[in-house]
């Protein structure tokens, strides 16, 4: 590819390559601090389990050659010193088969996890990671002309991200053609943060101009990509705002980061110089067989590309879908449903060993997910708190929990230290209880007038016990 075709491209390279790393830190970071208590060797779904049900061709992961709880940490930790290294630079200086193979490492590493992350793991932006990923390796280091095909494949990734999301919305739920549907989804996506109350409560007029810019830039901005510059350029701006807007208003891990960095790769370069204190380089060049590659990778993509085109034009389009063991080109979307009623899962414990009528009931606190109706909902994006979420799945059908709610009921009655890690707080902390159950609340939050009255974020009323009493007995086991 010509240098000059496109004097900016090393500094869209440098923004984006740097912004994936900071996101594999992240996530190794995640999988590093709560994989004991769900997919560990005594977790709630074990991987050797796992790997007894699936093979390598399906499910590619380095844990098919071995498994133990310490091999799978050193894969987290080889994962954060890498992508710390890409975020501080140090990749930029290897040569270009050293930054090839750090990339890939990161890349296999991360796969080789989600392969093997089964429910916990299957979030669109798990899947989206390892195929920004695997494209970061084609970019090449700071000596490197940047690829301007490999740049073109970050704008394909982009353009079916946003389009996909702005037609399952559309084919979906008919509260985002009518327009109402941001009137209940600050209230119940899975883990509202702290300005969500304040978005919840902003008049019908400016939900529906909500919704109608999100619509905007997912059916229409969008185009915008595929066209030269600078209209690109203003399409992914628009983009990396509505991207910002998102982060703002609710917590959904690092699904907003990682598009807003992606959208970062398609401005021109040149728009960075005036804020970036970063010195052009010399003139760069690319090896031949390394423009041959980047060939061969628009190739691979393009064919690969028939699965998610094809799910982009079904009326029965699939969201967050994978087409390849490798989940190199894959289908995304999200929220094509919105659910009008927000129902919470609550934990609670007590030391009477014979819980009756009268038993006084004592809740665990969740880092993420609402509980105590009187705590702010918190910010942990871009963290993602895996079990947070599911437990907000398993508030709209219990069936979700089907496999792992009950074994978690068993691990907080025996107060295992891996799984109380997962949480804020223990109604009894280290000390085992005599019995625990699930119970299933309405949650909604309170009006201005209930706000200040109470102080309480949230109203709740109790629907009924979902999972109990436990003891350790079994006795009254549900």
């Amino acid at each position: 590819m010509d240098w000059a075709a496109d004097p900016g491209a090393w500094l869209s390279r440098l923004v984006f390559t740097r912004g994936v790393a900071l996101v594999y830190l992240i996530a190794f970071v995640a999988a590093l601090r709560q994989f004991r208590p769900l997919i560990g060797t005594d977790g709630l779904t074990p991987v050797p389990r796992y790997l007894t049900r699936t093979t390598f061709r399906r499910s590619p992961s380095v844990f098919h050659l071995h498994w133990s709880d310490r091999f799978f940490a050193g894969c987290c930790w080889a994962g954060i010193a890498l992508s710390a290294a890409a975020l501080l630079g140090v990749a930029d200086r290897l040569p270009l088969p050293g930054w090839m193979a750090l990339w890939l490492v990161l890349w296999a590493l991360y796969l080789s996890i989600v392969n093997v992350g089964q429910v916990w793991y299957g979030f669109g932006w798990e899947t989206l990671l390892v195929e920004a990923g695997f494209l970061a390796v084609f970019l090449g280091p700071a000596s490197v002309a940047p690829p301007l095909l490999v740049l073109w494949l970050l704008r394909w990734l982009l353009f079916r991200l946003e389009f996909g999301a702005g037609l399952i919305k559309m084919r979906g739920d008919r509260c985002w053609r009518d327009l109402t549907c941001l009137a209940y989804h600050h209230e119940t996506q899975p883990l509202p943060n702290p300005a969500s109350w304040w978005f919840h409560r902003l008049p019908p007029r400016l939900h529906k101009a909500e919704t109608l810019a999100n619509h905007a830039t997912q059916l229409v901005v969008v185009f915008g990509l595929l066209a030269p510059q600078p209209v690109a350029s203003i399409a992914a701006l628009v983009m990396v705002v509505a991207q910002g807007y998102l982060i703002v208003s609710g917590n959904f891990a690092w699904l907003n980061l990682l598009t807003l960095v992606i959208a970062l790769s398609v401005i021109d370069g040149r728009w960075y110089a005036a804020v970036l204190p970063v010195d052009p380089p010399a003139d760069l060049d690319s090896p031949t067989w390394f423009t041959a590659l980047t060939i061969v990778l628009t190739g691979v993509v393009a064919v690969l590309s028939w699965a998610p085109v094809r799910n982009l034009l079904s009326p029965r389009q699939r969201m967050n879908t994978t087409h390849d063991p490798l989940r190199l080109v894959n289908s995304y979307g999200a929220f094509g449903s919105v659910t009008r009623v927000r129902y919470e899962v609550v934990l609670e414990a007590t030391d009477d060993p014979a819980p009756g009528p009268g038993t006084v009931w004592r809740e665990y606190e969740f880092r993420g997910k609402p509980g105590d109706p009187r705590r702010r909902p918190p910010q942990v994006a871009p963290y993602h708190l895996r079990l947070d979420w599911l437990m907000w799945f398993v508030g709209i059908d219990p069936g979700y929990g089907r496999g792992w709610l009950v074994p978690l009921l068993h691990e907080l009655l025996a107060a295992d230290p891996a799984t109380l890690g997962l949480l804020r707080s223990a109604p009894f902390g280290t000390t085992p209880p005599a019995a625990v159950r699930a119970v299933r609340y309405r949650y909604r939050f309170t009006t201005w007038a209930e706000r200040r009255e109470s102080g309480a974020w949230w109203h709740r009323e109790p629907l009924g016990v979902l999972v109990g009493p436990l003891t350790l007995s079994g006795r009254g086991a549900g």
